[in-house]
């Protein structure tokens, strides 16, 4: 419309930019939750369901309890997670489907969209950085060695000439096959399946050592009958920071997923989280690892970042 008397043009006027203000105000909530998703938040949106990768047999990460139901410290991580994408998508029944994954099968089953996101017990490292993306660290590390007390073995150098046991696909795996050449070790060296098949082969004697992330050397020695029969021993090879991972370039999930941790770390509930499965009774057998939290810890939630440690 043309108008001919000026104020009568602004009143028009500011009456449609009012208008239009309440509009742009009424949709807004609309606009946040479906015009700006892209990437694994629109698919979670758009299927009505969010699917995790677990891990069945990493005490106390990420295991099946008596009821074969996925439960462990990076498993009350990821339900933090997935609470958060409830109000974010304003989605409170959103459904959520749990597929078990494996260090062998992680990283293809999340790129080729079987499973969204996954915290475990994933290494963030160089290698896979450049396959996917990963979250502020849950979790720091040292890799480090488990043997029988008796067995003199107090370090990788008495190693030697003996077998040793390593979980496929890891990066304990890699680490200790560079070094076995490096340093002229002459050790054999099996890769197991996961950790349980890893401390099966330790506890009949067909490998001296198993080398794995400390904090899971923990979970296996307290599965056993007589946890003071065995010793986590060894100079670290390496430190690490376990991540959440998700597809490469899904800046929306990985941006919630960041500020959730960020909070459960600053805020002391992953303290709490962590202490509930590292200084207490767990299920299903009540086992307490008794594992204080480390300095690199206490560090790590007073400074949560996504920065690989080794």
């Amino acid at each position: 419309m043309r108008c001919r008397i000026g104020t009568l043009c602004k009143s028009v006027l500011f009456g449609q930019c009012i208008a239009a203000l309440a509009l742009t105000m009424g949709m807004g909530s609309a606009f946040a939750v479906e015009g700006g998703l892209s990437g694994t938040m629109k698919k979670i949106k758009d299927d009505g369901v969010v699917v995790i990768g677990f891990r069945d047999a990493s005490i106390p990460f990420s295991y099946y309890d008596a009821n074969q139901k996925p439960i462990g410290y990076s498993m009350d991580i990821t339900n933090l997670i997935i609470a958060e994408l409830k109000k974010k998508l304003n989605m409170p029944d959103l459904k959520v489907r749990q597929i078990p994954i494996t260090s062998q099968n992680r990283i293809s089953l999340l790129q080729n969209g079987t499973f969204d996101f996954e915290c475990t017990t994933t290494t963030n490292n160089a290698s896979r950085a450049k396959q996917v993306d990963f979250t502020n660290s849950i979790f720091e590390i040292g890799t480090r060695l488990l043997a029988r007390k008796d067995s003199g073995i107090n370090d990788f150098s008495d190693l030697k000439g003996k077998t040793l046991v390593v979980g496929a696909g890891t990066t304990s795996e890699k680490i200790i096959r560079g070094m076995n050449v490096e340093k002229n070790l002459g050790m054999s060296i099996m890769s197991a399946k996961d950790h349980s098949e890893s401390f099966l082969m330790l506890s009949t004697g067909r490998a001296k050592a198993m080398m794995m992330d400390d904090a899971l050397l923990a979970g296996e020695r307290a599965k056993t009958k007589n946890p003071s029969d065995y010793v986590i021993t060894g100079t670290p090879q390496s430190y690490e920071a376990y991540g959440c991972m998700v597809r490469k370039n899904d800046e929306g999930l990985k941006s919630l997923m960041n500020a959730v941790i960020a909070h459960a770390e600053t805020s002391g509930e992953a303290e709490k989280i962590y202490n509930k499965w590292f200084m207490n009774p767990i299920p299903p057998k009540n086992l307490n690892l008794d594992f204080p939290l480390s300095d690199t810890m206490k560090k790590l939630f007073e400074h949560p970042n996504d920065k690989p440690v080794s």
